[in-house]
């Protein structure tokens, strides 16, 4: 901080005291318990708006109109009170209110060197009323102190989803009418069950306020999508890796997304200038995915599947290979996303020996991004390249590209993706460089229906609970 010039006995030293005195306040933290709501609503479980009013004492600074108050405005900008709906700065009143905590003296802010004199400064009475308090503010004076409070919410379209604990089930009617009241764009509230459709990722989930109205609109990485929350998996949190995954992408690559859901890979992949097929077994979210292809004008690129995955994989994931490769003039890569983290893995094992019976020579290797949970205390790196290996039986060497943290989702679990090349060995099966006596039972696993989307649900269920 530059010192100004002073004419006056301070030293240097008292002076930078003096500054830091005036600017403590600032960089404390400013929390006041007078600014909490009315300790009387601890326990409320139906929403009382009237019982949030509270009166309380504040530092104002009435600035004589012969001064500038623009300046002034600047001066004391530190010390503000900033609260919810409410305007601490007054200009056709002349008058400043200030945080309680920052100023309990004119000495906190002696501002004569601006025309002001302590008389300025007064305490006022100001009434706080339900709407001066965010939601989380709100809900933390209602809900018991000695248990965990509301963590985290989903916000999709007008759709605000909530995974409540069993301890809060007594205020969930409350904690919907308070989202509500706050949330901006919010018209429905619901919490999460846990009981889940194990076949297409969707979830039953109960209305805690607002209209029943589940078909939501959605924008994200330049795109616009539309679909019934209450039928279709759809998660927020994965916004930025839709955005990382795709910028991988050149306009001259083809996108496989074996578990497209409504499209959040297939749909900014397809405006990058990219092919694109993408299946998911859902048929809900496949009727969404059509419709989001042909609204953000890309169904001429995009080409949709109502598949099992594994199907898909033997199928269509086989004669794009074999095709692109006999194709001279193909000079992209062929990515494959495989976003089912609790199963995904498991069902690589299909890309094993996929091109046996070819005779073809495979030269344009596909790029795979599987995502997983890696579980436990060790290196969720290791983890997730070791459950890779297992399932595929065979190292990733010079044909691993990345390992990358997605977010955490519990303690000791991760989500994570492995990307990485399918090989010529993967793909005729030449080599057996790890011995895999499971393959059967896993390709059994892997054929049930419900595998194919369901666990991911219950697992995301848990993380977002923890």
């Amino acid at each position: 901080m530059k010192l100004p010039r002073l004419h006056g006995i301070l030293s240097q030293q008292s002076l930078g005291l003096c500054i830091l005195s005036r600017f403590r306040h600032y960089f404390r933290n400013m929390a006041c318990s007078e600014l909490n709501p009315p300790e009387t609503v601890r326990g409320m479980t139906v929403l009382d708006r009237e019982a949030f009013t509270k009166q309380i004492v504040v530092p104002v600074l009435r600035v004589p109109e012969t001064l500038n108050f623009n300046m002034i405005c600047t001066e004391v900008k530190k010390y503000l009170l900033k609260i919810e709906h409410y305007k601490p700065v007054r200009k056709g009143e002349w008058v400043i209110t200030l945080h309680p905590s920052a100023v309990k003296s004119w000495s906190d802010i002696c501002l004569e060197d601006k025309g002001l004199r302590a008389e300025n400064l007064v305490w006022e009475t100001i009434m706080l009323r339900y709407e001066n308090w965010r939601f989380d503010e709100v809900l933390k004076a209602v809900l018991p102190e000695d248990k965990e409070q509301l963590s985290a919410f989903s916000k999709i379209g007008h759709v605000v989803h909530l995974n409540l604990k069993e301890h809060l089930f007594p205020y969930k009617g409350l904690i919907g009418q308070v989202i509500m009241d706050k949330i901006h764009g919010c018209r429905t509230v619901v919490n999460k069950l846990n009981i889940i459709d194990n076949t297409y990722r969707n979830f039953q989930m109960e209305l805690l306020a607002g209209d029943e109205d589940f078909q939501v609109l959605v924008k994200e990485n330049g795109a616009t999508f539309e679909f019934d929350f209450s039928k279709v998996y759809w998660n927020p949190r994965l916004a930025t890796e839709h955005e990382k995954v795709v910028k991988m992408l050149n306009k001259c690559d083809i996108l496989l997304d074996v578990y497209a859901g409504v499209g959040p890979f297939s749909i900014p992949a397809a405006r990058k200038g990219c092919t694109v097929l993408a299946n998911d077994l859902n048929p809900d979210s496949y009727e969404a995915l059509v419709k989001n292809s042909v609204k953000n004008k890309v169904d001429s690129r995009t080409t949709c599947f109502n598949k099992n995955g594994i199907d898909f994989i033997r199928e269509e994931v086989r004669a794009v290979i074999l095709n692109k490769n006999q194709d001279v003039h193909f000079n992209g890569t062929i990515h494959i996303t495989m976003n089912l983290p609790a199963l995904a893995v498991n069902h690589l094992v299909n890309y094993v020996g996929l091109c046996k019976e070819d005779t073809l020579e495979i030269t344009k290797f596909p790029l795979v991004h599987v995502y997983c949970f890696a579980k436990g205390t060790d290196d969720k790196k290791v983890i997730a390249q070791s459950m890779v290996e297992q399932s595929i039986g065979f190292s990733l060497n010079s044909n691993l590209k990345e390992i990358a943290l997605i977010r955490n989702v519990a303690p000791n679990k991760d989500m994570m993706r492995v990307s990485f090349y399918l090989t010529d060995e993967i793909l005729f099966s030449h080599a057996t460089s790890f011995k895999r006596s499971a393959d059967a039972k896993v390709e059994q696993t892997c054929k049930r229906k419900c595998t194919d989307n369901g666990q991911e649900e219950r697992e995301e269920a848990d993380c977002q609970k923890s």
